[in-house]
């Protein structure tokens, strides 16, 4: 209970955060950029089974969800700036998401996604982060792009802040597989902000961490 509400305490703050954020006027883009596969996923998700506790069964189901926010939101801010930052990087967050649920039938915990449309979440609070991620990121090309940095920063911080509770090696292996993605992602969405002349800064993770991750090269065996 006491991670479910931290998460949805830096989700509040989120909120914040891109309400004062710096929304400058957008401009055409024409980078393309790749997307990493990876079999790590299937490997670590494959590993054995134990014993879950009440912490990892709710990480489980918030990051299913978390996860399907990620996705929709890039999908959305796709369709709305047709940049090909935010189509590749769905397709990674449907990866993940579909990581998770493969986890959740693993240790038969029921989906909270569902059949839930795009855009659509059991979470009231990841409802409203949704409507207000989408909101915010239709103001310009660079409040998308923030958009992006800020949710890969949070997803970051989220899953080692997870990582520090779970024990079980499947969990903690698709964990690691997705922290590695969202580096990646994080590094894509700096760098077209870059190209805005746009610096992002850190807003959950330490400023250290992400000078260290966009000081680094994109990693392989992660989406």
């Amino acid at each position: 209970k006491a991670q479910r509400e931290s998460v949805f305490h830096n989700m509040r703050n989120l909120f914040v955060l891109m309400l004062l954020g710096f929304f400058s006027q957008s401009c055409d883009q024409s980078n393309v950029e790749p997307v990493v596969f990876s079999t790590d996923l299937s490997t670590a998700i494959n590993l054995p089974s134990e014993s879950l506790s009440d912490f990892e069964k709710n990480s489980l189901i918030l990051m299913r969800e978390e996860e399907k926010l990620a996705r929709d939101v890039y999908t959305f801010l796709y369709k709305k700036w047709g940049i090909n930052v935010f189509n590749n990087i769905s397709k990674s967050e449907d990866t993940h998401t579909s990581a998770i649920l493969s986890l959740l039938n693993k240790y038969q915990i029921t989906d909270p996604v569902g059949k839930n449309a795009a855009g659509v979440f059991d979470n009231a609070a990841l409802q409203k982060l949704y409507n207000d991620l989408t909101t915010h990121g239709s103001a310009n090309i660079t409040a998308g792009l923030n958009v992006g940095a800020t949710v890969e920063d949070l997803d970051i911080f989220d899953l080692m802040e997870a990582q520090k509770q779970i024990d079980n090696q499947d969990i903690n292996a698709v964990y690691a597989n997705l922290t590695k993605g969202s580096r990646n992602h994080i590094r894509s969405f700096t760098a077209r902000l870059s190209d805005y002349g746009v610096t992002y800064k850190a807003q959950y993770i330490e400023e250290t961490l992400l000078k260290d991750i966009l000081n680094s090269p994109m990693e392989t065996g992660g989406h």
